[in-house]
């Protein structure tokens, strides 16, 4: 009697990596190097704020203001990883977003917190930011590139930004987490070898600097005229609020959270949970000495090069004058060298904000229940929605604003306020949603304490300056 073949099984479908089972849990790695090999969000974090805060705000505040704030890029920094490192905790023991934490912290107005509110709020400001992250990456495209008119007119610069917009749109819309994580690692690497590379050989160059120009900068002091900038650079170096807030979604992405499993109240789920925030502060930290890297070397190299011949990137000219970084040590041959990897890292910060926040406003409609967060199929459907629209709303602001430094400060300014509401969730979701046991560590809360206190210090006092209270 003939046999009937057995009929093939469906793949297993794939684990919706923002629901919690059981099934789905598994032991955190014990070892370092295992360790390493569960790294990721980090450096997708780094990529998405080396283009705009290390390259353009960085070296932009180093070429105004010289040595004097290298203190202040060093705190900026520093500090604020540790606020990132409690909402991620946060995030891992819950198996909840950033943005649904934020609802949680009243008072409420409507179906939000308004935290809630004023996240969507800085996320208008920083559309001014992306836009000029889209017009430094079409700067740099059409002067290596130059299609139509003038390498920087407006033709040439209209049809890259719509080019770049186009080419990064149809690279996320499968919405993999892979694939985002791998092009953040390779772009950010090679950029960050050059860039350090360049900041090491410049003490044997004309614009060579010393141990009292590195001195200078650690005076705790803000120049007159220097207050506004100074401001967009602690908002938008190191990791910045709206990153802290995508981090978490990167953390349940990558199965930090998933892996953990539901809280089921036993000690083996601590267990798991314990070492899998292990994993993540390893990440973060991680992510922190990219960080900490980029922006020094980007800082010392506008301090050295640019400040003395009293250049600052403004402007559609913002490409070539950074290019001068590169050309007045290294030669004429080096402005290739450099557009390449400006473009490289530019990018890498278009792709992580265009992966990025189709998804947060994707949350907040669930929030507010325009649709079903929990659904997979209508969540990647509206991701994917957003994914096409939002990168080319950043790219109109780029065309009517058409100034790349001063978008990415609007956008820093922006995400400085929003800081000031993210540390005030940080401390209410630490007492409300982490248990005991995971908050007993003296150093991390001594570290989160001195973290905020910088954070408000400098938040008030922009608030102060604004309002006119103290002047430059």
């Amino acid at each position: 009697m003939p046999t009937t073949a057995p009929a093939p099984q469906a793949a297993p479908a794939q684990a919706d990596p923002y629901a919690l089972r059981a099934e789905d849990a598994r032991p955190a790695p014990t070892t370092f190097r295992d360790r390493l090999r569960h790294l990721g969000p980090g450096f997708v974090l780094s990529a998405a704020v080396v283009g705009s805060g290390e390259l353009i705000t960085t070296t932009s505040l180093g070429a105004k203001a010289g040595f004097a704030l290298l203190w202040l890029v060093i705190v900026s920094t520093a500090v604020k990883v540790w606020v990132q490192m409690e909402l991620a905790r946060w995030t891992i023991l819950n198996g909840r977003t950033a943005l649904e934490g934020y609802r949680e912290v009243g008072p409420r107005i409507g179906r939000l917190s308004w935290i809630n509110w004023l996240w969507i709020g800085m996320d208008f400001a920083k559309m001014f930011q992306r836009g000029g992250i889209i017009g430094g990456t079409a700067a740099a495209c059409s002067v290596l590139w130059p299609v139509v008119g003038e390498p920087l007119g407006t033709s040439s610069l209209t049809l890259w930004a719509f080019v770049v917009t186009l080419v990064t749109i149809c690279l996320l819309q499968s919405g993999k987490y892979s694939l985002v994580e791998r092009a953040c690692v390779i772009s950010v690497i090679v950029f960050t070898l050059v860039t350090v590379s360049l900041a090491v050989g410049l003490p044997g160059t004309e614009f060579g600097y010393g141990a009292g120009d590195l001195g200078s900068g650690l005076s705790f002091e803000i120049p007159a005229g220097t207050v506004g900038i100074a401001l967009a650079v602690f908002g938008i170096t190191g990791v910045g609020a709206d990153e802290m807030t995508t981090y978490t979604y990167w953390c349940m992405e990558k199965g930090y959270a998933r892996w953990t499993g539901p809280d089921d109240g036993s000690e083996e789920r601590a267990r798991r949970a314990a070492g899998w925030i292990k994993v993540m502060r390893m990440d973060a930290l991680t992510g922190l000495a990219v960080c900490v890297l980029c922006t020094l070397s980007f800082y010392v190299i506008g301090a050295a090069v640019l400040h003395p011949q009293g250049l600052v990137p403004e402007g559609n000219q913002m490409i070539t004058t950074l290019s001068r970084l590169y050309t007045d040590t290294m030669g004429p041959w080096a402005e290739y060298l450099f557009l390449l990897g400006a473009f490289a890292v530019l990018f890498s910060t278009l792709i992580g904000s265009t992966a990025s926040v189709p998804r947060l406003w994707t949350n907040t409609l669930g929030l507010l229940g325009v649709i079903d967060w929990t659904d997979v199929r209508s969540r990647t459907r509206t991701v994917r929605i957003l994914t096409w629209t939002l990168p080319l709303v950043w790219a109109c602001f780029f065309l009517w604003v058409q100034s790349p430094v001063l978008m990415v400060q609007i956008g820093g300014i922006g995400g400085g306020i929003f800081l000031l509401a993210v540390v005030v969730a940080v401390w209410k979701l630490r007492y409300t949603g982490v248990p005991k046991r995971f908050r007993t560590s003296p150093w991390l809360t001594a570290a989160l304490v001195l973290s905020s206190i910088a954070i408000l210090g400098v938040g008030v006092y922009g608030i102060l300056e604004t309002l006119g209270v103290v002047s430059e």
